[in-house]
Formats: C-alpha cells, structure tokens, sequence
C-alpha cells in the first residue's frame, strides 16, 4: 500500500479528505464549463479508494516526524547520560585532586618545618658555645685591670718616651 503523489490524472491539488477549491467564473475571467458527468464520476472512483488507503497508512505506520523525534529525543537522552556520567567523573577527579594537593602541601609544610627544625638546632648550638653573662663580667673586669696595670707601668719606666712626638 502506497500512497501516490499527485499526477495530472488526479490533479496537482489532490489532498485525500479535502475538497477542491471553489472557483467563481467572476476570478477566472468568464463562465467555467460544466464538468462531463463521466469525468466526475471517474474521478469520484479514483478519490475514494485512495482517501482510505492514505487513512489506512496513517493509522498503521507512525507519522514521520513522530519516529524521528522519538529518536532525537533518545539521543538527548543517552548524551544526557554521557554528561552527567562525565560530570560524576569530573567531580571525583576533582576530590582526588584536592586531596593530593592537601597531602602535598602537607609533605611540604613538614619538610619546612624540618628545615626549620635543623636551622634552630644549629643557631642553638652556636649560641650555646657562646660564653655567657659570668664569663662577659669576668672579661670586663680583667681587661680594665690590666689596662690600669699597664698604664701605670708605663708611667713607671718611662715608656712614654718610645712614643713619637706630637
């Protein structure tokens, strides 16, 4: 069962189920001739079975346009799918990436902190073998006492004559 496309025996404006238009003889320019009575009825013969056949195919067969949306709309459909599975995949990607960033920044901040560590441990040593406060005091006081002993030991001899003069 086939449906025909109009030809010149059915008419360019055949349409199954629909009337042909109504011509006033004032839009064709003069008075339309009577249609033969054999003619009409051929095509009353010819009209019918092909009106049933196109509604028989429509009821039948799915339109067109319906099938062709129905598999626009499961394409949607699957690509939705693929998307939403990539955002999933997207977002644990992202979780394992922070997490990696936090360890790394983690292991960073902790080797900092040995360098730290070991920077300290070497300052504290040095200022360990640092003499402290006693020892300073001790010092003051030596080196003003043997300043005055040599001063007045050089009074003493004489020894303010190896200087040059003024």
């Amino acid at each position: 069962m086939t449906v025909t496309s109009p030809t010149p025996s059915n008419g360019p404006d055949f349409i199954p189920g629909a009337k042909a238009p109504e011509t006033r003889p004032s839009e064709i320019g003069g008075t339309a001739p009577s249609p033969v009575p054999e003619t009409q009825a051929i095509a009353n013969q010819h009209a019918a079975p092909k009106a049933v056949v196109a509604r028989a195919e429509t009821l039948s067969q799915p339109a067109p346009g319906g099938d062709q949306l129905a598999r626009i709309e499961d394409k949607c459909a699957r690509i939705e799918d693929k998307y939403a599975r990539s955002e999933a995949l997207l977002s644990r990607v992202e979780e394992k990436i922070e997490g990696a960033t936090t360890r790394m920044s983690e292991a960073a901040r902790q080797s900092d902190l040995a360098a730290l560590r070991s920077e300290v441990r070497a300052v504290a040593d040095r200022t360990r073998r640092l003499p402290g406060s006693g020892a300073l005091v001790l010092t003051a006081i030596v080196t003003a006492v043997l300043t005055v002993v040599l001063t007045i030991a050089a009074q003493r001899f004489h020894l303010d004559g190896l200087l040059p003069p003024r």
